[in-house]
């Protein structure tokens, strides 16, 4: 049995312990590389917030588009005014013409995913129904990134 003198044990440990250390270069190429893909995945989350955001306002847009055709029903196929707006699907106009049968047909008026409320404009100038639904978008303007019911 060979027994190893106490400097060669010394010798093999220091060279494992430099061995099993990371050096400072590769600890910063690893942080680097975490950093990059990291950078990656959130630039891709945003777009599809940014998707999911628009998909929310074309269904606001439909479900606003139900209501507005319920109202319709019930005050013989007349829709509200522009003066009346979409509020009058959440509390009872109090201009002329009065609806004959309301009902509420929203609890609360609706906000698109920017905090904005809905835009109602009758006669339509985008349309080819008999109004125009629409979300102003993320810069709250009336522009072309509009998205409505045309």
């Amino acid at each position: 049995m060979k027994f190893r003198s106490q400097s060669q044990f010394r010798s093999q440990s220091q060279s494992r312990r430099r061995w099993a250390a990371f050096t400072l270069v590769e600890l910063v190429i690893v942080i680097t590389i975490i950093a990059i893909l990291s950078g990656s995945g959130i630039y891709l989350i945003i777009g599809f917030i940014d998707d999911a955001k628009v998909q929310r306002v074309e269904s606001d847009i439909q479900a606003l588009d139900l209501a507005l055709k319920a109202y319709e029903r019930n005050n013989y196929f007349k829709p509200p005014t522009q003066e009346q707006g979409l509020q009058a699907l959440v509390e009872r106009p109090t201009g002329d013409p009065q609806p004959e049968r309301w009902r509420a047909y929203l609890e609360e008026p609706m906000r698109d995913p920017w905090g904005s409320e809905y835009q109602y404009r009758i006669p339509p100038q985008k349309s080819k129904k008999k109004y125009d639904i629409f979300s102003l978008g993320e810069d709250g303007v009336e522009s072309d990134d509009d998205i409505g019911n045309w």
